[in-house]
């Protein structure tokens, strides 16, 4: 008789403490991430399992081990399982308060960081934000953000555009200000028509050519992954999922029910009951 699997679970949680957008414990049997981007940093460590994740293009692979990731805001990264088991991870989503987008280059190139003593702490923080206790977890933060500049800080350089991989290209300057325009209209939306029409640019399909290079997914693509962190943090503040589906510049329920399942890995409903423990 096969071996029957434990299902995927979700927890998720905005907590009273400046700085941390999002706790977000999860525990995956099956699934892929589609290439995204998020305005925060993401801060996780494995507990179970292995992952493998692409940044800005390059693949990545962890197991349980003393290892942190952290993936830069604006960036684009995917990630999905890679054995039977799943895995089982925590995130912190930290604002840029915490850690300043200079360093983006920085996590691109490593975005591994071997560092006992770091997921030490964070697996610390962790159990002072599952406590509820906004102080001591304000104090673990600290050091949290202590220990992280101290690894990032010495290769942090003038690097290019948040987000972009190649800024330098031809196009890059157009895709930056494209990225500006869908960040800006993120409810509304805009059409490809009017995207060129606003940025002067009279080749569509080589607006989107050079959004691609720059951001490693295609503006629609983009535009979808903001709709969904804007209605996680509006399900997490209590709204209901088919008001925060058409706040979220999602047409219906089951627009936003299609899209979150493939990109937070679990319903709106099940996620936002998680943050009511």
């Amino acid at each position: 008789m096969a071996a029957i699997r434990p299902r995927s679970t979700v927890s998720a949680w905005q907590p009273s403490v400046s700085g941390i957008a999002e706790v977000f414990h999860a525990r995956f049997t099956e699934h892929a991430y589609p290439a995204h981007v998020h305005d925060t940093w993401a801060l996780m460590i494995l507990d179970g399992g292995r992952v493998d994740f692409a940044l800005d293009g390059a693949r990545h692979g962890l197991g349980v081990s003393d290892a942190v990731v952290l993936l830069p805001p604006g960036v684009s990264h995917d990630g999905r399982t890679v054995t039977e088991a799943g895995f089982r991870k925590r995130v912190l989503y930290l604002d840029t308060s915490v850690l300043p987008e200079r360093l983006t280059g920085a996590a691109v190139d490593t975005p591994l960081l071997a560092d006992p003593a770091l997921r030490e702490r964070v697996h610390g923080l962790h159990l002072a934000l599952a406590e509820r206790d906004p102080f001591e977890a304000q104090s673990r933060l600290a050091f949290v953000r202590e220990r992280l500049h101290r690894r990032l800080a010495g290769r942090a350089t003038e690097g290019p555009e948040r987000g972009s991989r190649s800024a330098a290209a031809p196009g890059a300057r157009v895709a930056v200000r494209l990225r500006e325009l869908l960040d800006a209209r993120v409810p509304e939306g805009i059409t490809l028509a009017e995207s060129s029409a606003e940025l002067g640019y009279p080749h569509p399909t080589h607006l989107i050519r050079s959004f691609k290079a720059a951001y490693g997914l295609p503006p629609h693509a983009y535009l979808t992954g903001r709709r969904v962190e804007l209605a996680r943090r509006l399900l997490l503040a209590g709204v209901r999922p088919a008001e925060a589906a058409t706040a979220a510049g999602l047409y219906d329920q089951a627009h936003l029910t299609r899209h979150f399942g493939r990109h937070v890995g679990t319903s709106p409903a099940r996620f936002a009951r998680s943050g009511r423990v």
